[in-house]
C-alpha cells in the first residue's frame, strides 16, 4: 500500500461524507485558481493544511514532506518565466550575454510568486481530499455526479494497478539489488533496463489474468465494488457553505475592487 493510501484509511476525516469533503475540495480549489490572489492562496493552504494536519490527524512532516514534491517542480518552472531574454535590461536583474541580457522584472517576479502561491493551494485541496477520502468514495462521488462509467472504470483499474506494479518493481529491485545490480552507474542503468521490459511484461500478464478473472466472474461491463454510505451532517455542511461564501467573497473583493 502506498504512503498516501496508508494515510487516508488512517484519516480521523475518513469516515466522513466523501460528497462534503469533495465539494469542499473542488469549490476551494476553483475560488484558489480563478482569484490569482496570493491572498487568497494562502488563506487556502492554510485552511486546508489545518484540516489535513489538526482534524485528519496527519503528521506534520509527511504534509510538508508531500508539499516539498510540487513545490521543486513550480520553482524551476517558474525560473523560465522569471526570467527572459531581451535587448533591454530588466529593473530587477541584469546580466549582459552580448548585446542580449538575461533579464528579470519585478513584474516577472510577483507573477511567479502569485503562480507559486496559486499552484500550491490548488495542490493543498487535492491533498486534502486525497489524504482523507479512500478512492473508492471518490468514485462513488463521481458515480453520484453520473461520470462515464468507463472514465469510473478505467480509474478504478488503475488504481488497482498501481499497488500490482509497485509490488512487483519493488520485488525485482531488490532482486537486483541483492546481487548488485546497482554497484556502479553503467550497472544500474543497464539494471533499469532491464527493470522496465520485465515490468511491462508482468503487466501485460497481469492484465490478461485480471480480464480473465473478472470473465469467469460475469462480467458484464460493469464493475461492481461495494462502498460504505455515510450520511451528511447539516453541521459541517453548514460550516462548508459559509467557509465558501466567505471566499468567495474575499476573492472577488481582491480581483475586481483592488
Amino acid at each position: 500500500m502506498i504512503t498516501i493510501d496508508k494515510l487516508c484509511y488512517n484519516s480521523k476525516l475518513r469516515y466522513v461524507n466523501a460528497g462534503e469533503k469533495f465539494a469542499f475540495a473542488m469549490l476551494t480549489l476553483i475560488a484558489c485558481v480563478g482569484s490569482r490572489s496570493i491572498a487568497a492562496a494562502a488563506f487556502v493552504l492554510l485552511a486546508t493544511g489545518i484540516l489535513t494536519v489538526y482534524k485528519g490527524g496527519i503528521p506534520l512532516f509527511r504534509y510538508l514532506h508531500f508539499l516539498k514534491i510540487p513545490l521543486a517542480f513550480l520553482l524551476l518552472s517558474t525560473l523560465a518565466i522569471m526570467f527572459n531574454l531581451s535587448h533591454t535590461p530588466g529593473d530587477l536583474i541584469s546580466l549582459p550575454l552580448g548585446s542580449w541580457y538575461l533579464s528579470a522584472s519585478r513584474e516577472d517576479l510577483a507573477y511567479a510568486f502569485q503562480l507559486i502561491a496559486t499552484a500550491l493551494g490548488a495542490v493543498s485541496c487535492l491533498y486534502f481530499l486525497s489524504f482523507n477520502t479512500p478512492m473508492p468514495d471518490i468514485l462513488d462521488v463521481l458515480r453520484a455526479m453520473h461520470c462515464p462509467r468507463l472514465i469510473i472504470e478505467l480509474m478504478l483499474l488503475i488504481y488497482r494497478f498501481i499497488f500490482v506494479l509497485l509490488e512487483i518493481s519493488s520485488a525485482i529491485s531488490t532482486s537486483q539489488k541483492s546481487r548488485l545490480g546497482n554497484i556502479n552507474y553503467k550497472t544500474s542503468l543497464k539494471s533499469f533496463g532491464a527493470l522496465a521490459s520485465a515490468l511491462f511484461i508482468r503487466a501485460m500478464k497481469k492484465s490478461n489474468a485480471l480480464y480473465d478473472a473478472m470473465e469467469s466472474r460475469c462480467y458484464m461491463g460493469t464493475i461492481h465494488v461495494l462502498s460504505e454510505n455515510y450520511p451528511p451532517r447539516k453541521k459541517e455542511v453548514l460550516y462548508i457553505v459559509v467557509f465558501e461564501i466567505l471566499l468567495y467573497a474575499f476573492a472577488i473583493w481582491r480581483k475586481f475592487f483592488l
